[in-house]
């Protein structure tokens, strides 16, 4: 390979690289911001940041498939990136700490919601059970098992 097609090819690949770190950037921005969005129940600002995270998820997965390819043809600059790309993965287990501390409150939230709905429907949620047919029954009344 001659020396100009390798200096795109490390170019492309450092800028793949550079790239995925402002995308997990953007992305741990957008966790911040989901987690005030839920804590503030704000409906708006969930829908917007879930469409953000969802594109950046879909950008990240483009670049890294750029970044695998482009790091065969490009293996000196491969390992001139190992420390950058090793930063990149440890954003990316804060993200997945942030994603999940977020999917936490979510489910939180989601108990309030069905112990208040309980309340004003007057069906125990938790005494909910699946009838012969694989329907929820969530009456508090008891069911024949069987006929004589």
């Amino acid at each position: 390979m001659n020396a100009t097609l390798q200096a795109e090819l490390d170019h492309a690949l450092k800028a793949a690289v550079e790239e995925m770190r402002l995308a997990v950037e953007q992305l741990i921005d957008a966790l911040r911001t989901e987690r005030a969005a839920l804590e503030s129940a704000d409906v708006q600002a969930l829908n917007s940041t879930g469409a953000a995270k969802h594109a950046l998820m879909l950008r990240l997965e483009q670049l890294d498939g750029e970044r695998v390819q482009l790091s065969q043809g490009a293996a000196d600059a491969s390992r001139t990136l190992a420390p950058k790309w090793q930063e990149i993965l440890q954003s990316l287990r804060a993200c997945e700490q942030l994603n999940q501390r977020n999917g936490y409150l979510v489910g939180i939230r989601l108990q309030q919601v069905r112990k208040a709905l309980a309340v004003l429907t007057g069906n125990d949620t938790e005494a909910s059970v699946y009838g012969r047919a694989g329907e929820l029954h969530t009456s508090l009344r008891s069911q024949p098992l069987a006929e004589a």
